[in-house]
């Protein structure tokens, strides 16, 4: 469920959150986030995608054990 009428959908959709892959539920969720919900989720994505490469390799090593 694609709803672009929907800012925070397309928030989330410009900052690179999968929405095709969830259900309409929760697509119905995020949709409903309020403004600052939607910022922390933006900025904490933001930081997780910053780390995601040192992650990764984490979880490659240790079979991602730690994670």
């Amino acid at each position: 469920m694609n709803d672009f009428d929907n800012p925070t959908l397309a928030v989330l959709e410009a900052a690179g959150f999968p929405l095709a892959t969830l259900s309409e539920e929760q697509v119905m969720v995020l949709g409903s986030l309020t403004g600052p919900e939607l910022d922390l989720l933006v900025d904490l994505k933001a930081k997780l995608d910053e780390v995601e490469p040192e992650v990764q390799a984490h979880g490659n090593i240790a079979g991602g054990a730690l994670f």
